[in-house]
């Protein structure tokens, strides 16, 4: 690679570290073709975007950019991919889910989500447990309606016993 190249590759990753708000950092070495293959195609599904990068290229990204990665560069040591989507919890689901198919490939190296750092393969549970965006406005929505439909509830429930009664007394005369 020439000067000219890396130094567009550098602006090209830095562009979409500036853009993403989820990164995850994991190695893929050791899976033959046909795995690395069907990996591609889970991504492809589940909206991640999966490239291998060169670590200095990251690296000088990183330190190029606006973000504050903290302590994820110094992951960037042997086989380097990335994995970056819209939900943060996505590539680690993704990840998990494979696992069960081979034995420990892909292996997490370190994430940053939700402005967070995550650093090493044990992260992988607290980073599946992440809830996005949509799923935390679903539960404060569900937690709002709560009250209002006990509200409701005990009025009809009140005015129905209301209504016996006056039932009740009518029937008496």
């Amino acid at each position: 690679m020439t000067r000219e190249e890396k130094s567009q590759v550098i602006q090209d990753l830095t562009a979409t570290l500036a853009e993403t708000n989820t990164l995850y950092i994991a190695d893929i070495s050791g899976l033959d073709a046909q795995t690395t293959s069907n990996l591609r195609r889970a991504c492809f599904k589940a909206g991640v975007q999966l490239s291998v990068v060169k670590n200095t290229l990251l690296a000088k990204a990183m330190e190029a950019s606006d973000k504050e990665f903290g302590d994820l560069p110094t992951v960037l040591k042997g086989n380097t991919s990335m994995m970056i989507a819209e939900t943060a919890n996505a590539p680690a689901k993704l990840i998990k889910e494979f696992r069960k198919k081979t034995k420990d490939r892909p292996l997490l190296k370190g994430a940053f989500a939700e402005e967070s750092i995550y650093i090493g393969d044990d992260q992988l549970d607290a980073l599946v447990d992440i809830k996005s965006r949509e799923e935390l406005i679903g539960e404060i929505i569900g937690l709002l309606q709560s009250p209002a439909k006990n509200v409701v509830s005990a009025l009809q429930s009140g005015g129905q016993t209301l209504s016996g009664i006056i039932k009740t007394l009518s029937e008496k005369e």
